[in-house]
């Protein structure tokens, strides 16, 4: 009996690992992809996979990084990305890098040659046909005008973002509660009954004043020519707001209004940084209003000097950039599909995954769902405690609504996993340091991580390649 294509639109990362998982399920697959005959700004060949900006997936190291972690689950499940990454890589000390003209020739050469995939060039103009039952769009940051505008008309308005304005997120361990503390403004109760939602951080005049001369002379990442970017009044830079006036931030996302400091009721801050928490579990934390584009190493250096995030851990640092992607935790359920219209997947950056790895892990599991769902096997997603089901946990539910904008892409990280507490001593009875029960911490989550996956995967054996 013949089975049913699925279709898969985008050629890139999440596009190309969902058309071989599903292909090497036994389905077969049709992977549209636009170019040659309709570019993008970007973009500079015809090859699936193409990598745009960086040549690295980043660190390499399972047992110490988080994006490591989700390198293993890929390789554990058979990723096409992962193995031409391996099969094309370039030394860069602890990281994965690969040639990037080799490593998306390798890709598409794979697919190409792949008697279940057909690889359809021509752009997928407004909805896929009503025929096509079962779709996966990947079509990442670059979507081309005419399928985002159909996707607006099928979400609604309001849920698809042309613009990320990303703040900063820090891991909740690593913030000094001797300094900061829990109230929010004038213990007004929010929603849950919280009157403690926020995590405050005090700043006096000198401490004000140090920071914004920082911001201001703090090195900036400009836009790209054809990102056309703008500012909205609602998601201003803290640059932006700092050069408009000193006392802007102090009177913005910095007013002191409303609040106590805990740890010295009789000081009022001058100005004070609040943190919301950013997921579920309660790990991760949204510094409000910090949407910047300063550069990355200057955010880390100039939003250390926050009392109380001297030794702050980022998960995720600012941004604002142009990207495509969808309010997923509202519009997806836990298999990747639209809710409004269910034959429908998304993948990839879309999805608001950012990064090479997360988008094809996305990938490779919209894939698997797909597979499993033709095949009349359907699987549910990997354990919250993988790095797999972590990322579909934070982009289809993990997420904390914080109103309109709060849902920003997110890279992998140990925040978005639950947390594991590592013995105090070693097998000696030697009493650990700091770094060492972080380091000891991060392992032993690579290693539940991997048994789960394991455990995971051997329950949807019917979809492992042949």
């Amino acid at each position: 009996m013949s089975i049913t294509p699925i279709h898969v639109i985008g050629g890139g990362l999440a596009g190309s690992e969902a058309a071989w998982q599903i292909a090497s399920a036994g389905v077969p697959v049709v992977l549209h992809e636009m170019r040659p005959v309709r570019g993008t700004d970007a973009h500079q060949t015809d090859q699936l996979a193409e990598l745009v900006c960086s040549n690295s997936f980043r660190a390499d190291d399972w047992a110490g990084n988080a994006v490591g972690l989700l390198h293993a689950e890929m390789r554990a499940l058979s990723s096409i990305i992962m193995a031409c990454g391996d099969a094309h890589q370039v030394p860069a000390g602890g990281a994965l890098a690969v040639d990037r003209d080799g490593f998306a020739q390798a890709v598409t050469a794979r697919l190409e040659a792949h008697p279940l995939v057909t690889i359809a060039r021509g752009e997928v103009a407004g909805l896929p046909p009503a025929e096509w039952d079962s779709v996966i769009v990947a079509t990442g940051p670059l979507t081309s005008p005419a399928l985002s505008e159909a996707i607006l008309q099928l979400t609604g308005e309001g849920q698809l973002s042309f613009f990320d304005a990303i703040a900063p997120i820090v891991n909740f361990e690593s913030v000094d509660m001797d300094v900061a503390w829990r109230q929010s403004r004038y213990d007004k109760e929010g929603p849950g009954g919280d009157a403690a939602a926020y995590i405050n951080c005090p700043m006096d005049q000198a401490q004000y004043e140090a920071f914004i001369d920082a911001l201001l002379a703090g090195p900036k990442s400009e836009f790209k020519e054809w990102e056309n970017v703008p500012y909205f009044d609602g998601c201003l830079p803290i640059e932006v707001m700092a050069e408009r006036g000193r006392e802007t931030l102090r009177h913005g996302p910095m007013k002191p209004v409303g609040l106590t400091n805990a740890h010295k009721p009789d000081q009022k801050p001058w100005a004070v940084v609040q943190l919301r928490q950013d997921n579920a579990l309660g790990t991760l934390w949204n510094m409000v209003g910090f949407q910047t584009k300063l550069k990355h190493g200057a955010q880390s250096e100039i939003f250390r000097t926050i009392p109380g995030l001297e030794k702050a851990v980022f998960a995720r640092l600012g941004g604002l950039h142009r990207n495509t992607f969808i309010n997923s935790p509202r519009l997806l359920d836990r298999g990747l599909r639209l809710k409004a219209q269910p034959r429908l997947r998304f993948a990839g950056q879309v999805t608001g995954v950012e990064g090479y790895v997360e988008s094809a892990a996305v990938g490779l599991l919209a894939g698997r769902f797909a597979a499993a769902e033709r095949l009349g096997q359907p699987i549910d997603p990997p354990p919250p405690t993988t790095a797999l089901g972590a990322l579909i946990g934070h982009i289809t539910g993990g997420h904390l609504d914080g109103g309109a904008g709060s849902f920003q892409p997110m890279n992998i990280n140990y925040g978005l996993l639950p947390p594991i507490a590592p013995p105090k001593r070693d097998a000696e009875g030697r009493r650990l340091g700091s770094k060492e029960k972080t380091r000891l911490k991060k392992r032993l989550m690579g290693e539940r991580a991997l048994s789960d996956l394991k455990g995971w995967a051997e329950g949807s054996r019917a979809l492992e390649p042949a």
